[in-house]
């Protein structure tokens, strides 16, 4: 079983913000189990951690550990 990371993104707001991250997140780790949920503002993915931070950075968005 693949470890899940888990982030919170406090600066996504909208509809747009969920698509946009998860969008990053899908290119820069194919195959990756990846859940975007706007109400808690939690991002959780399966792959390599550094990755997916850097991917929803560079989407302009501010991962934060939980």
């Amino acid at each position: 079983m693949t470890d899940k990371t888990i982030f919170t993104v406090n600066d996504m707001t909208c509809g747009h913000c969920v698509g946009t991250v998860r969008k990053a997140l899908e290119e820069a780790l194919p195959g990756a189990e990846i859940s975007v949920d706007l109400d808690t503002h939690k991002v959780s993915f399966t792959g390599d951690r550094a990755k997916g931070e850097e991917a929803i950075r560079e989407a302009g968005y501010t991962p934060e550990a939980v």
